[in-house]
């Protein structure tokens, strides 16, 4: 406990010195996400050292770290109790920390069935640009006070603060998993999906690439076998290392030095005409892009997405100079401002990772 106390009062420094010089803070974990968002500059805050499972209450569903516990520890913790991080949140390395997957705020191929990681977050325990420590949520769901400013943190890149802890939801893990594939073309795989969608079908994850459309079923053994005789296709020996390589972006479709683009779309929408090869997951809400895109290609790429009620990020390589995010509305990229100032007035964490 006192090293941790330590720790947190080398973390106030560290803070408030950067404040005083006008200096930059980039808040670190493991670095398996470096290369996402805008590039940041500035003098490293490593958090590995602060690590640790605070509190695992399983008959609870809750599970609270501090922001340096690695990933898979977490994993393995809720493994003995035959749990999970139901939004499957990917590592891209074996240094994943749950601070890192916070602030990036991805989620895995479960997400369309079970929520997004900021579904999730219950509460956070933040360090602001002034040095205080500040407590938001709790440990249960119906302790909503502050919850939105958690939620608010998951994917905000560490541009707010230092997290220092989070407390985040458990799920039961499945009783039984099928895979199934099916071969099919583009358009009709996106008609299956929307009518599966509205049937009760215990679908935890989807992908179609390349002419093939796979299918995770997860639930009681029964649900499950149900499903697979209405639905079909061919049962699949290799379900599990599949979704595993897909949410690690190992799949043979993000091989290459092609830029990525992820488009996330209303689920409904059909298919989108662009150069480049794609791949669909989350029932046809989440896209991506493989293609070399200049200024003139990412505009086209942005217009037909929010032709459609969506938004495209540069996922991974191609040029930053292009801006990773969809550039803000100026309604909103005033609220980003405010909750920046007000959080950061130095301007210390994070500067420019997401615009």
């Amino acid at each position: 406990m006192g090293d941790n106390v330590q720790r947190i009062e080398q973390f106030r420094e560290q803070v408030l010195a950067a404040a005083s010089s006008g200096r930059a803070l980039r808040i670190r974990g493991g670095g398996t996400k470096d290369w996402y968002g805008q590039a940041s500059d500035g003098d490293i805050l490593d958090t590995c050292g602060f690590s640790g499972i605070v509190d695992y209450e399983p008959t609870e569903l809750v599970i609270t770290a501090r922001c340096g516990t690695p990933l898979a520890e977490i994993e393995a913790a809720l493994a003995e109790r035959n749990q999970m991080l139901a939004f499957e949140p990917p590592h891209f390395g074996a240094g994943a920390t749950i601070g890192g997957v916070v602030a990036s705020g991805l989620s895995g191929p479960r997400r369309a069935s079970s929520g997004a990681l900021r579904d999730f977050v219950l509460g956070a325990v933040l360090m602001d640009g002034k040095g205080e420590v500040l407590t938001f949520g709790g440990q249960v769901m119906k302790n909503v006070a502050g919850y939105d400013v958690s939620r608010l943190l998951a994917g905000s890149m560490g541009t707010l603060g230092l997290m220092l802890q989070h407390s985040i939801k458990v799920l039961p893990r499945a009783l039984r998993e099928t895979t199934l594939r099916f071969e099919t073309d583009e358009i009709d795989a996106l008609r299956r999906l929307n009518e599966w969608a509205g049937l009760p079908l215990p679908i935890s994850a989807s992908c179609w690439h390349g002419g093939v459309l796979t299918l995770r079923l997860s639930g009681a053994q029964a649900a499950v076998v149900a499903a697979a005789r209405t639905l079909g296709g061919q049962a699949v020996d290799d379900g599990p290392a599949f979704w595993a390589a897909l949410r690690e972006q190992q799949h043979a479709f993000f091989d290459g030095d092609a830029s990525l683009w992820r488009l996330s779309v209303p689920s409904a929408t059909g298919a989108i005409i662009l150069r480049g090869a794609q791949l669909i997951e989350w029932g046809g809400a989440q896209r991506w892009l493989r293609i070399d895109a200049d200024a003139a290609m990412a505009h086209n790429i942005r217009r037909a997405v929010a032709a459609v009620g969506g938004h495209a990020t540069l996922f991974r390589g191609g040029d930053k100079r292009l801006g990773v995010f969809q550039p803000l509305a100026p309604g909103v990229a005033r609220i980003h401002q405010r909750l920046k100032a007000a959080f950061d007035p130095s301007q210390v964490f994070n500067p420019g990772r997401m615009y």
